[in-house]
């Protein structure tokens, strides 16, 4: 079973709600079909005018029995969502009228059902840029308590099954943060250890990366990873984690055995910590092009509730991939 079955098979065991406030995009409606003859959510939110829903599904030849059609303007819940976003916001100068019309834009209406429980998941990106996603998930659903900075993964697929739990690993962050800083990079550390758990349903060994293995290379960077696994270490002191290591010593167990003796994550880990966004984003790329690994994601963590945003050249099996991740997440 690939990593996009399990993830689709266990989103249809949790039976939960999904929320989708690019309601007229084509892909997207062609996903919340598959999404919901499958059973893969329990119940399926489109965002938005039904009547403008409906010619775009005419238009996609999909058919919305079924869905559940969210209309900000006429919805019962707009008093209650604009008081709730007026009061998010009122510091910074947003008065009850404005947070009224912000409220009722599809991706933020979406964002504040998963806030106040009404669905149990978001995804959108297909058609807005990242940037209003990424605003509608700091601002509404926020990230959690013991949380400051959100970020990202990726579960990485390798046709070589002896990497990772059977193939599979997590790489983070290699979409969001670009230079974090110690205490971020603690906190990717952490909430990654998390979505290994998620995704693959595994209990992570988490090696953070660096160009030296255990002091054997002196400089600032290394340095910052030791600084940031000291504070992972007192954060979360029963995670399996360890560090500043190369990667060869992270994966391969004779280098492990012989660069890192007596560490409980070299040579074997599942999760590796990337010290930058530079390196991240190099990283899952080569693994992609050289290694022939899938790699699904980004993947957002540390937030309040399960929000995802997709690229905007996602496919309609990239749209119901991601929609099912999303979902597992919702606990």
């Amino acid at each position: 079973m690939t990593f996009s079955e399990k993830m689709i098979k266990k989103a249809g065991e949790m039976n939960k709600t999904l929320v989708l406030p690019e309601s007229t995009e084509p892909r997207t409606l062609k996903a919340a079909r598959v999404i919901a003859d499958k059973g893969i959510a329990r119940a399926v939110y489109l965002v938005g005018n039904p009547e403008s829903i409906k010619t775009a599904a005419n238009e996609a030849d999909v058919k919305i029995d079924g869905f559940i059609i969210a209309d900000p303007s006429q919805s019962d819940k707009l008093d209650t969502y604009a008081d709730e976003y007026y009061q998010m916001r009122k510091h910074k100068g947003l008065s009850l009228e404005e947070a009224r019309e912000k409220i009722t834009d599809p991706v933020s209406w979406g964002a504040m059902m998963v806030y106040k429980g009404d669905a149990d998941a978001m995804v959108a990106g297909a058609q807005s840029a990242t940037a209003k996603v990424l605003v509608a998930a700091f601002t509404i659903i926020k990230t959690a308590p013991s949380v400051k900075s959100a970020s990202s993964c990726f579960v990485m697929d390798f046709p070589d099954k002896k990497w990772g739990e059977e193939g599979l690993m997590i790489f983070s962050d290699c979409a969001t943060i670009p230079e974090p800083t110690v205490e971020q990079l603690a906190e990717i550390t952490i909430a990654s250890a998390a979505s290994c758990r998620t995704y693959l349903q595994a209990e992570p060994r988490i090696a953070m990366l660096s160009f030296s293995t255990k002091g054997s290379a002196s400089h600032p960077l290394a340095d910052k990873v030791l600084q940031a696994l000291a504070l992972v270490k007192q954060k979360a002191p029963d995670l399996l984690v360890d560090g500043e290591m190369q990667l060869d010593a992270a994966i391969v167990p004779a280098v492990g055995e012989k660069k890192a003796p007596g560490s409980p994550v070299a040579g074997r880990a599942n999760t590796l910590i990337f010290p930058d966004l530079q390196a991240g984003n190099i990283g899952y790329k080569l693994a992609q092009q050289f290694a022939g690994a899938g790699a699904y994601g980004p993947f957002l963590q540390g937030f309040n509730k399960p929000i995802s945003d997709l690229s905007r050249g996602a496919s309609v099996e990239d749209i119901i991939n991601t929609c099912a991740v999303t979902l597992t997440q919702a606990g």
